[in-house]
């Protein structure tokens, strides 16, 4: 198993990274699974690893799970992905990470 890949983004661009994650996942990810992540990292802490929010993306090329947490007091939202095996797949992820903490 490889090392999960770790990082942040700007919690404004959270829906628009889980959509192309699992796009890259061959995940169909709908208004349900916006809903239910929306709701689930309401009372998330990046600085508490017993309050993050984890969400499996099951998708026909991978499998991933994202962990996330908001930071508090912050519009940051912490980051992490397991199950992305394939280079290709661990690079467009760190890549997404990159972008959606740019803009």
């Amino acid at each position: 198993m490889t090392e999960p890949i770790d990082g942040w983004i700007w919690g404004r661009n959270l829906r628009a990274f889980l959509e192309v994650l699992s796009l890259y996942a061959g995940y169909g990810f709908d208004g349900t699974d916006w809903r239910t992540i929306k709701a689930g990292v309401q009372d998330t802490d990046d600085d508490n690893p017993n309050l993050w929010f984890a969400y499996p993306l099951v998708g026909v090329n991978a499998t991933l799970e994202v962990s996330l947490a908001r930071a508090v007091g912050g519009e940051e939202m912490s980051v992490r992905v397991t199950g992305a095996e394939a280079p290709e797949l661990r690079l467009r992820t760190d890549t997404l990470l990159s972008a959606f903490a740019a803009g």
